[in-house]
């Protein structure tokens, strides 16, 4: 690109590991930043955390603006080391890695697996939930979920030694098809935590389309439970969510909803509102009609 040495060591420029260097001013963006690496990398690809932030992932916190960048090596190469780079060698699998706008990347699925040794069984659960989930192609322009419960066992069977397999076979126990978010999915492990029912996720109202839906809850008992995070703040979304709400009362069910502040106390609360909703439905007489009628 016709810079000279002196010009790159100069005050314009500054290093951003062996081989690479930035213009002062220049910030590196997160994909900017990876396909730098990958191009003074020959045969490497994004991995672990960085990967899961490129494909927009569900992370906890610590990790969510992590800047350390991960890259991956086969086996047979030797390990990348770079100032701020962590680097990995391991045995991936052809349909493991991907190409997205040109850059090398390990695929959702093979990334879930690889931060099974990190990641705590809770989020893990959570990000299983977001690629087995089913899209809505109106919203997503897809209709297919980034993976299923039998192709997340599938490729775990070729790494039966990788660091994390145990966990990650734990979370596919507690993965359900059904979760649209990172804190729905919490609220439910709360939920199993503390000795309750198995809800039902997506629980429509209706067997009609577009019929109102809760995000989870128990049909026989008439519990409706949402989630509402921070896009139910919209003036639209909020009548829509209180439209949603009127119908599953009007129906005599019981509508507990929660938002971040329970989130943010582990759903302890939600937990206690849940299971007295459960007590109170042992006491209704259409509730008790309806377990009666269906045995």
């Amino acid at each position: 690109m016709g810079f000279t040495r002196d010009k790159l060591r100069g005050s314009n420029f500054a290093g951003a590991g062996y081989g690479l260097y930035r213009p002062t001013s220049w910030e590196f963006t997160l994909p900017e930043a990876a396909r730098a690496l990958c191009a003074a990398t020959p045969g490497a690809w994004i991995s672990h955390t960085t990967a899961a932030q490129l494909h927009g992932l569900i992370l906890p916190p610590w990790l969510e603006d992590s800047t350390e960048l991960h890259v991956s090596k086969p086996r047979k190469l030797p390990e990348t080391r770079r100032k701020g780079i962590t680097g990995h060698t391991l045995l991936a699998f052809e349909d493991e890695i991907e190409t997205v706008d040109g850059l090398a990347v390990s695929t959702r699925a093979r990334t879930w697996l690889d931060l099974a040794r990190v990641l705590p069984l809770p989020n893990l659960v959570c990000m299983g939930d977001q690629l087995i989930r089913i899209p809505r192609i109106v919203f997503e322009g897809r209709s297919e979920p980034y993976a299923t419960i039998a192709s997340l066992r599938d490729m775990m069977a070729r790494h039966g030694n990788l660091q994390g397999i145990v966990r990650a076979r734990a979370a596919l126990e507690l993965m359900r098809v059904g979760s649209d978010s990172g804190p729905e999915t919490m609220l439910r492990l709360a939920m199993l935590d503390a000795g309750l029912p198995e809800p039902e996720l997506q629980l429509a109202l209706w067997s009609t389309p577009n019929a109102p839906s809760a995000d989870l809850g128990y049909r026989k008992r008439r519990i409706a439970i949402q989630y509402d995070g921070g896009t139910h703040n919209d003036a639209l979304q909020a009548k829509s969510d209180a439209r949603r709400n009127a119908a599953f009362r009007n129906a005599g069910w019981d509508v507990l909803i929660f938002d971040r502040d329970h989130l943010a106390d582990g759903f302890d609360s939600a937990v206690r509102q849940i299971k007295a909703a459960l007590r109170r439905a042992w006491t209704d007489p259409a509730v008790v009609a309806g377990f009666a009628a269906s045995g």
